[in-house]
């Protein structure tokens, strides 16, 4: 019995690889067929220019915002800004 159920995993493990390389063939075809011509892109440059360049002042000027420095919108004083007094009414 033990023989029997062996060589049926192994007959069974044969026919599966078998069509499994052939779905694999079909699907995706031979190597000769993946050979094809792309555009070529430039290389992308590590080296930034001098930050004094015509590149930067374009973009970054003496009006632009500074996204470090802390933006504050009213006067409000609330350290706890998500717990308005209008919440704890309701």
């Amino acid at each position: 019995m033990k023989q029997k159920l062996t060589m049926t995993i192994i007959i069974a493990a044969a026919i599966s690889a078998f069509l499994s390389i052939l779905i694999v063939k079909f699907t995706f075809g031979s190597s000769k067929a993946s050979q094809r011509q792309v555009d070529s892109v430039p290389a992308i440059s590590s080296n930034f220019p001098p930050f004094s360049s015509q590149v930067f002042t374009q973009d970054f000027t003496s009006s632009s915002i500074d996204t470090t420095q802390l933006i504050t919108i009213g006067n409000s004083t609330n350290p706890v800004p998500f717990n308005s007094s209008t919440n704890s009414q309701q």
